[in-house]
């Protein structure tokens, strides 16, 4: 890919406003279309035009698998971790109305958080099967 410019050109030009997308799509979640599904897979697609451009190493070097695989756990015990605290506030697992001042404000940010651990998780696991179907060894 080192003789298509333009390619890698627009790439450079692109992948932020991909990411950038991404990031929209996670917090307007809640407020319209979209969360953490659809987030993380955009923040994954971005990532892996980067990979697919500017080859499987440069990708690594940007995201490296163990700290790709943090980002997915992370993202799991975070969705969790609301789940508890929801239990500790003395509602439901997953009962966001306990966790806010008011009811509405905790339905908020339980539901903002929860999105957020999806979609880290999701992009972190898109990452990974990029890596898997490149069949590089990479450092565990």
């Amino acid at each position: 890919m080192r003789h298509h410019v333009i390619v890698r050109i627009c790439t450079r030009i692109l992948v932020p406003f991909i990411l950038l997308f991404a990031l929209y799509v996670q917090f307007h979640g809640d407020f319209g279309p979209g969360g953490g599904f659809q987030a993380g897979v955009i923040f994954g697609a971005g990532c892996i035009l980067y990979g697919l451009v500017y080859g499987v190493d440069a990708l690594i070097g940007v995201a490296p698998l163990a700290v790709v695989r943090a980002i997915a756990a992370g993202g799991v015990l975070l969705y969790a971790l609301v789940g508890i605290a929801g239990l500790l506030a003395g509602g439901n697992y997953l009962d966001y109305s306990v966790l806010g001042a008011t009811p509405v404000a905790g339905q908020h940010l339980g539901i903002m958080l929860i999105e957020l651990g999806v979609g880290m998780t999701v992009a972190a696991v898109v990452i990974t099967l990029y890596y898997s179907f490149t069949n590089r060894r990479t450092t565990p």
